[in-house]
């Protein structure tokens, strides 16, 4: 009787033992967050992704009780703001919040970056989500996506698309369409989305893949034509213009993301608040109201399924960049 006592007793000092090992992770988990955050954004102060990153720790703060600081970290294409995300501890209290860009870091920088985009960091959640828009000049006398196709198998090469450059995210959605369609576009590169604009309403380039938040002010001011909407449904923005599927353009869907991304290790109750958090951001209707002011649609991915649309899009843009000799290495 007293050996078999002594053998509980032992079995429930070992079990107290192994639970008190356990006892610091899971009480930092617990008290998350017990200091500030840190939410690197790799943009420069005013631009969409810092707009969407301050609504997010707007919410964050209130939701969690403890601010979540917002620190633009601009410079070499958001490999900066990335990397400093990448080094730091693994415990939630330094995030990135990146966008679809990040995803074309390894496709452009493959031997330039001292992480990696996706076994270094560990993806949260999406909370918001701007759908490409094939937009063309009033001087083209074209109505339909339908015409706009017909015209490039027709003219190989005479179309122009006009993007933000080189290895843009526009470059990438231009491409991943002619692609699909079997077309030759005739891709020219600006230095930024606004000098596209400009010479796609003043007539000198005929369409560019953007990004809706971009040309909504011209699209409704009728001094752009919206052909169709690359995403999974009709935008809320433009419910009139149809979807590539809906117009005869296939699957194609483009969506640019942003979202929230912390270093890869982080504790799983720590991501679980995250993930809450954000996608209580994304479903709230002072974000839906916010967002739609930007042209952007509130949406929240996540866990799993947002590391798996990283890593197809990592695939994709790191395939096409070599084809077209992208690389900047």
């Amino acid at each position: 009787m007293f050996k078999q006592y002594k053998v509980q007793a032992f079995k429930a000092l070992s079990i107290a033992a192994l639970a008190a090992l356990g006892l610091p992770a899971v009480a930092q988990a617990q008290a998350f967050p017990a200091k500030p955050v840190k939410l690197v954004v790799g943009f420069a102060a005013g631009g969409p992704t810092d707009v969407v990153a301050r609504a997010f720790a707007d919410h964050a703060s209130r939701a969690l009780g403890q601010p979540f600081l917002v620190e633009n970290k601009p410079g070499a294409n958001t490999i900066l703001a990335a990397q400093a995300v990448a080094s730091a501890p693994a415990d939630g209290y330094t995030l990135l919040f990146a966008a679809t860009n990040h995803s074309m870091i390894p496709a452009l920088y493959s031997s330039q970056v001292k992480f990696d985009a996706q076994r270094s960091f560990r993806p949260i959640c999406t909370v918001a989500t701007s759908p490409t828009v094939l937009v063309v000049g009033k001087s083209l006398p074209i109505k339909t996506l339908g015409q706009y196709i017909d015209k490039a198998k027709k003219e190989p090469g005479r179309l122009t698309a006009g993007t933000a450059g080189a290895g843009s995210s526009g470059h990438f959605a231009t491409e991943i369409f002619a692609r699909a369609q079997r077309i030759d576009l005739n891709h020219v590169p600006y230095k930024g989305a606004a000098p596209v604009i400009t010479d796609l309403m003043g007539g000198q380039i005929d369409s560019s893949f953007a990004t809706l938040g971009s040309v909504l002010p011209q699209i409704r001011s009728d001094k752009l034509s919206a052909l169709a909407v690359a995403s999974p449904q009709r935008s809320t923005l433009l419910p009139d213009v149809p979807t590539f599927a809906e117009a005869g353009g296939g699957n194609y869907s483009a969506d640019a993301w942003y979202g929230v991304l912390a270093p890869a290790g982080i504790p799983a109750p720590v991501a679980q608040t995250l993930e809450r958090v954000a996608t209580e951001f994304a479903s709230s209707e002072a974000a839906v109201q916010k967002l739609r002011n930007l042209g952007l649609d509130a949406a929240s991915t996540c866990g799993t399924t947002f590391a798996t649309q990283v890593s197809r899009e990592v695939t994709t843009y790191s395939q096409i960049a070599r084809d077209l000799n992208l690389q900047t290495n």
